[in-house]
Parts: C-alpha cells; sequence; structure tokens
C-alpha cells in the first residue's frame, strides 16, 4: 500500500519550545489513521506543515509525493483541511458558504450547482440549503464544514478534533460520514485526545505525546505487538447436580497441559462461571481448543476473544509518561 503522508524529521520550534521533535510519521493511501494524543501534544502544528499552513524548522514532510516545503500548491490541491473551529460567517446562508469556497478552489462556475447539490446530500443537508450557517447546530456545523473540505476532490481529509463538542447523535452521524467517505476511496488524517471517538473507525493510528511521535501503525499490528497472546473467555454451564467449581476444574485440567496453552485462569464466582485461557497460537490453535472442551464433555456457552482498545493501546504505551509540551 503505498503512502499518502510522509514525514521525515519532522521538526517544529516555537522559540525554545520544541511543539515536534523528528517526527517520523507514514500514513498509507485508504487508511482512515487516527491521531491521538492529549491537549498539547502536537496533533495540530502537525495539521498545519501538512496543510502548508506552517513550515517546519527543520525535516520534510510530503503529501502524495508532493513537498509541503517546495510544492505547497499542489500540496493543497490533494487535502482538505477541516480545523477544529467553524469560523464566523453572518448573514450567509448553507449554499453559499459552498458557492465562496467552491469560487477560491476555481472550480468551474457550470459544475458549482451540481456539485454543491451532491456534497450537501452526502451530508444530509439538502433540507438546509437555505439555512443560516449561524443557526445550524454544532453538528449541522461539522457536516457543512467537511462538505467544503470536499469541494475540490481532495485526496487526503484532515480533520482536527471533528467531534470536539458534538452531542452523541451527532457523533454517531458523524462516525457514520467518515465511514462512508471511506468507501469512496478518501485517506482520512483524524486527531482526537477522546480515544473513544476513533476506536470504532480506525484502521492506523499514530500516538503522539510531547511532541514525539511514540507508535504508528495499524491497530491490528500494534494490538499484537502489546499482547503477544490472546486471552479467551469462556463461560460454562454446569452439567445437572455438579457444582461450578467442578464444571471449571475439569475444564481447566482439560487444557491446562495443551500445546500452546500459556496460562488457565478459574472464575468460579462469576455468573456465569468463566474460565479464562491465554493462547499464543494461531486461529487453528484456536479451533483446537474449542473442540477438545466440546469433546471432554464442557458444556460452553460463549467463546470469544478479549480484545484491547485503543484506550488500552493508549495507556500501555504512554505508561509512565506525563503530558506536556504545545499544541
Amino acid at each position: 500500500m503505498s503512502a499518502i503522508v510522509e514525514t521525515r524529521a519532522l521538526t517544529r520550534r516555537y522559540g525554545d519550545m520544541v511543539a515536534l521533535h523528528d517526527l517520523n510519521l507514514t500514513i498509507p493511501q485508504g487508511a482512515v489513521y487516527g491521531f491521538i494524543g492529549p491537549n498539547g501534544a502536537g496533533k495540530t502544528t502537525t495539521m498545519r506543515i501538512l496543510t502548508t499552513l506552517l513550515l517546519p524548522s527543520e525535516g520534510e514532510a510530503y503529501v502524495a509525493g508532493h513537498s509541503v516545503v517546495r510544492e505547497r500548491l499542489e500540496v493543497r490541491r490533494q487535502v482538505g483541511f477541516m480545523p477544529d473551529f467553524f469560523g464566523v460567517y453572518d448573514n450567509m446562508q448553507a449554499h453559499e458558504y459552498l458557492e465562496f469556497f467552491a469560487e477560491a478552489y476555481a472550480i468551474n462556475p457550470a459544475r458549482r450547482s451540481r456539485l454543491i447539490d451532491d456534497l450537501l446530500e452526502l451530508v444530509d443537508l439538502t433540507h438546509k440549503k437555505q439555512a443560516d450557517v449561524m443557526g445550524l447546530s454544532r453538528g449541522m456545523k461539522q457536516r457543512l464544514s467537511l462538505a467544503r473540505t470536499m469541494l475540490h476532490d481532495p485526496a487526503l481529509l484532515i480533520l482536527d478534533e471533528p467531534a470536539s463538542g458534538l452531542d452523541p447523535r451527532a457523533r454517531v452521524e458523524l462516525r457514520e460520514l467518515l465511514k462512508e467517505l471511506r468507501r469512496l476511496g478518501k485517506t482520512i488524517m483524524i486527531s482526537s485526545h477522546i480515544l473513544t471517538e476513533l476506536a470504532e473507525m480506525c484502521t492506523h493510528i499514530g500516538i503522539i505525546e510531547r511532541g514525539t511521535l511514540i507508535t504508528s501503525g495499524d491497530v491490528n499490528t500494534i494490538l499484537r505487538s502489546l499482547q503477544p497472546h490472546r486471552t479467551f473467555e469462556i463461560h460454562l454451564l454446569p452439567g445437572e447436580g455438579t457444582e461450578p467449581l467442578v464444571s471449571l476444574e475439569h475444564a481447566a485440567a482439560l487444557v491446562r497441559d495443551l500445546p500452546h496453552v500459556l496460562d488457565v485462569r478459574m472464575m468460579p464466582d462469576e455468573h456465569p462461571p468463566q474460565l479464562h485461557v491465554d493462547l499464543d497460537g494461531d486461529d487453528h490453535v484456536v479451533s483446537a481448543l474449542l473442540a477438545h472442551l466440546i469433546g471432554g464433555g464442557v458444556q460452553i456457552t460463549h467463546f470469544a476473544g478479549q480484545t484491547n482498545d485503543l484506550e488500552d493501546i493508549f495507556m500501555q504505551v504512554t505508561k509512565g509518561s506525563a503530558y506536556g509540551g504545545t499544541n
């Protein structure tokens, strides 16, 4: 998979303060890249450099193969940027807002009307075409801003804290819209300090703290590196007239000495009683474990692998670090 974003030793200073330090970042084409870090970690600084709004102090960054330092106009043709604030647009209707930016992007006047209608439909704002921009809800403003970023059909969308301040329904609507944009072939870089906002939509993540990239890559690879084994939670149905502990002991004895079993833990006080098994094998090993239990007469009502989420990843890779830096 080719990279649409690549940075090399990217550094940005504000006087004596280092906002970014030696940032080496790669975002594959077609990815939804979650850029995660606390407030002040350097997320916005990175995004402003990638959108040519800010020059690096040292290093280089490329978008679709174009240098953000030497080929700024070409980079801007490839990028749609949605900042973390909407701006003030008094006495302007939604379609006028989009027409203004369409003219700024030098989009052919013959195409503008149809393009604006299509984008309003995509972000589910057709019914607000004539509405005053400042009268829209926060969620609608975010969707309108997202429509604006796509006027020139950019390959890369860079969204800085797009869900900030949204109510739960608006966050769900935004998440579904981003999924649709990915299906349309867009690469999306999205920043947030609220991990649950990104958990269900990201294919790749980067974690930044104090201007330093701590880890970056596809979510599954990072999870495997943090937890090389998998833990399976197994719920048991005790046999008729059998105490839960007896059933658990029987199941534990069946699997304890199997290849690839690292640990077995009994949970007799859970409802229903549970067995937790750590494995270091592949899916064939998992299948063999389940078959061995059933073949041994164990009645199983639930068998599933426990998974880490983005919050688990963040807590593990930032363990012992303190927040700080500048945004």
